[in-house]
């Protein structure tokens, strides 16, 4: 008589870096930025975008600590402009509102 062993696979998870509190958490979690291969930085909503990518929490304060200093610069290994700076603010300001509460600059 054979013996059925059923064994179950785990799927692998992709983990990836919080820039702003540096938490490692699963990708589909965080937001991810891109660089695109024209020079572009955008958000990333799909996560499937090609070009250089950086991870942020969908909080408030991980978006001000990442963008603050050169942080985003490093990771995308580029120069981010300032009207990038601002969109991605302007993004953070208006998609983030309601995850971070009492949170204000």
């Amino acid at each position: 008589m054979k013996s059925t062993k059923t064994s179950f696979r785990q799927k692998h998870v992709p983990q990836r870096t919080c820039l702003g509190c540096r938490q490692v958490k699963d990708k589909r979690e965080l937001i991810r930025v891109v660089r695109t291969p024209e020079g572009e930085i955008e958000v990333d909503v799909t996560g499937k975008k090609v070009g250089r990518g950086a991870y942020l929490c969908p909080k408030r304060e991980c978006w001000e600590a990442g963008l603050k200093g050169n942080r985003l610069d490093h990771v995308l290994r580029t120069a981010v402009s300032r009207e990038s700076r601002e969109q991605l603010r302007k993004y953070a300001e208006e998609q983030l509102q309601g995850a971070v509460s009492g949170a204000s600059k």
